[in-house]
């Protein structure tokens, strides 16, 4: 049996009526900023509990202006977590600040009792990243952020329909940002991304940020950026965002499925459940013995088994220049040696998670 890691095939395999919208909507011309985004913006916010949510041409784009609208830039810092995408440091850099890593916890985010001390007089901002659909302990980093005054910019593209307290992913900070790149849990035909805010005169400031600071067609009020959702990825947004919920659903009881059964085998580690936390998985990890030869062994008997990722964010070569080392942040080291994805899609069948677990079994009963 093969069992595929991406699903795209499976989520959009039948979608006539999506085509059907699709070719209404060429003939209208609409393709900026169009009624189709204003249409996606507002459902999406209703999906997440927020007043706003604008569109944006990728996830890294709705942390980069999030950090932009508040005012982050050369010289300063912006605390985040060694375990992470690129696109979460990436975005701060495109802003001029420097990235100050925290270590994470085996949640895969911040440890939250490690943020205090990083902090300087130039700590501008502080972003947490919702990594693997897990959640950073908000509720310890809310005060620690009203503290010293420092904005919160959410980092939830990996968790759409996260919460906590049930409580949103996108909801705790002044700004969240989602993305809904092809792999993500609700995902577009292209890059894309959405910011969710609460604050209207943020909201105002991201509009104008995204559109090249024009408000209106002939009046330039600020410089910005070309980063507009295109309507017709907003299109697609719309036939998605209906099935938000299922799809959150599904993986969460994949991910159940898995933990009953990989949690039997003593090489296996389960990531700690919190009880208050919804986790949507956009990622199952599990940390295993052997994990090298364990993810030949998946590869070579047609399980696409991955390593998110083998080497962290700060010891990357783009960023040797910060002058980290090895060691800096033990517990980022030591997933990159332990831990292993398996997929976990709301498209899975059960029959094939039933084959992703007899292969790990077979390789450790050997």
């Amino acid at each position: 049996m093969h069992v595929r890691y991406s699903y795209l095939a499976q989520q959009f395999g039948d979608c006539e009526d999506l085509w059907q919208e699709l070719k209404a909507f060429v003939p209208t011309g609409d393709f900026t900023l169009g009624k189709p985004l204003r249409e996606f913006e507002r459902r999406f916010a209703d999906l997440i509990g927020t007043k706003h949510a604008i569109g944006v041409n990728s996830g890294t784009d709705a942390l980069k202006l999030s950090l932009k609208a508040l005012g982050v830039g050369a010289g300063d810092e912006v605390i985040t977590t060694a375990n992470t995408f690129v696109a979460t440091v990436g975005a701060i850099c495109e802003v001029g600040a420097k990235p100050v890593f925290v270590d994470c916890n085996d949640t895969f985010c911040m440890d939250v009792s490690l943020v205090e001390r990083a902090i300087t007089p130039r700590t501008k901002a502080i972003m947490p990243v919702h990594f693997t659909g897990y959640m950073t302990d908000m509720n310890a980093l809310t005060p620690i952020a009203e503290r010293h005054g420092l904005p919160i910019v959410e980092d939830a593209c990996q968790s759409i329909l996260g919460s906590i307290d049930g409580k949103n992913a996108g909801t705790w900070g002044r700004a969240g940002a989602f993305s809904l790149h092809p792999l993500k849990n609700i995902n577009v035909w292209s890059d894309g991304g959405v910011i969710t805010t609460n604050d209207d005169k943020l909201a105002s400031e991201l509009n104008l940020l995204r559109n090249h600071g024009l408000a209106d067609r002939d009046t330039v009020v600020r410089m910005g950026y070309n980063s507009r959702l295109d309507t017709l990825q907003a299109v697609v947004g719309n036939w998605l965002i209906p099935k938000a919920h299922d799809i959150a659903n599904a993986r969460i009881a994949n991910a159940a499925y898995y933990d009953k059964h990989l949690g039997a085998l003593k090489q296996i580690r389960i990531p700690p459940r919190i009880g208050n936390m919804r986790m949507v998985y956009h990622l199952y990890i599990v940390f295993a013995q052997d994990r090298d030869a364990l993810l030949k062994h998946c590869v070579a008997n047609g399980v696409e088994a991955k390593v998110h990722y083998p080497i962290p964010i700060y010891r990357q070569p783009a960023l040797a220049h910060l002058g980290h080392r090895e060691g800096d942040f033990p517990v980022s080291d030591r997933h990159t040696g332990d831990i292993i994805t398996f997929p976990c899609d709301q498209h899975l069948s059960r029959e094939e998670m039933d084959y992703v677990i007899a292969t790990v079994r077979a390789f450790y009963e050997k």
